[in-house]
């Protein structure tokens, strides 16, 4: 069986060499500078979540995050520096601090900072797929799609994670009215 995955790259790939390059258009000038800032500020927010916990679980969780972040932001950067489109400014990085020194109220729990973070992985996701789709150039979508393959790759394990911890924020179910009772 074909791998969809494999066939939407190995499609993209396909147009990408044969493709003329234009310059970006607006929206995928924005597209990419709006990722690039929620890829930094996602980086903020993972250091933070690294200075708060003692988790051993989910410091690993957080750097395998702040890797993909880190990647996925210099992938941008390198790309709006060659197409000359300025950065977005995004906040200080956080240095290293002791979890234990952080006063419990200012804290925040270990399944705060998994929300978190499962929040921003969406986000990413939702980013990523509309822009892939909104994108003309195909070297911008696929820069997009291969985000988002790595994003969705990503929230599964982390789904998987929060899921055995207990974690995850499932909203009320629905039960349409006269529906059968099982």
């Amino acid at each position: 069986m074909t791998n969809v995955f494999e066939s939407v790259k190995d499609f993209l790939q396909m147009n990408l060499d044969n493709e003329p390059k234009n310059p970006m258009h607006v929206g995928e000038v924005m597209t990419c500078w709006m990722y690039l800032a929620l890829m930094d500020e996602a980086t903020i927010y993972i250091q933070i979540g690294l200075n708060t916990s003692n988790d051993d679980e989910v410091k690993r969780i957080l750097k395998e995050s702040l890797h993909q972040c880190e990647t996925q932001s210099q992938r941008f950067k390198d790309l709006m520096k060659k197409e000359g489109i300025p950065q977005p400014p995004t906040s200080e990085e956080r240095p290293k601090s002791d979890p234990n020194a952080i006063p419990i109220g200012a804290k925040l729990t270990d399944e705060e900072i998994m929300n978190g973070l499962s929040i921003k992985t969406l986000t990413a996701v939702t980013h990523c797929a509309t822009a892939a789709s909104q994108s003309i150039r195909t070297d911008i979508a696929a820069a997009f799609a291969h985000c988002l393959l790595e994003k969705m790759k990503f929230g599964s394990t982390l789904r998987e994670q929060m899921r055995k911890r207990g974690w995850i924020k499932v909203p009320p179910y629905y039960y349409p009215p006269g529906a059968p009772k099982s």
